[in-house]
């Protein structure tokens, strides 16, 4: 007995997963074909054509058998590739500048890990005294804070860091 798609679909719709896979079977060829050329890429057809047969058996509700259901089929089709490629533009759009925005991000990482390994470097080269005390400061402890685990006064402090940024200062000159 040869059932027609359309009796196919209508009882897929009633819940006959036979005829769902039926119905299935028949007409995925189709659907990826012509998705194959509305998008011309056999992955993204792929792609569509399984996710409209999972979309089926919902929208399958809507089918009034008014047209055959190949005819049907097709506008579903075209429908869905439009969306795809509608929220793929979309995508794209959102994502034009993100990429600009991330090279800069990096190159300024990459800069400030340079400074900062160019001040370890440099920050060697100090007298004692001096790189404790701009070890602390660099580490957010206030001057006052600083001058009571140093041990000396907060005058102290505030000149050591003077004398370390002349000091730095230099070796960034020198090198310049």
């Amino acid at each position: 007995m040869d059932v027609s798609d359309e009796s196919l679909a209508r009882a897929a719709a009633d819940g006959d997963r036979q005829a769902f896979a039926l119905l299935v079977e028949r007409v995925y060829d189709r659907v990826y074909g012509y998705a194959v050329k509305l998008s011309g890429s056999r992955t993204e057809a792929e792609d569509l054509a399984q996710d409209l047969c999972a979309a089926l058996p919902t929208k399958l509700q809507s089918f009034r058998g008014e047209a055959k259901l190949t005819t049907w089929l097709y506008r579903i089709t075209v429908n869905a590739a439009r969306d795809r490629f509608r929220r793929a533009a979309t995508r794209a759009r959102a994502a034009d500048g993100w990429g600009d925005w991330e090279l800069a991000r990096q190159a300024e990482m990459a800069e400030t890990a340079e400074r900062v390994d160019w001040l370890m470097q440099a920050m060697s080269g100090l007298a004692v005294d001096l790189r404790e005390t701009l070890a602390l400061v660099l580490d957010g402890v206030t001057h006052k804070e600083a001058a009571q685990i140093l041990e000396v006064s907060e005058g102290t402090v505030s000149w050591r860091v003077s004398e370390a940024k002349k000091k730095l200062k230099a070796m960034q000159e020198a090198e310049a």
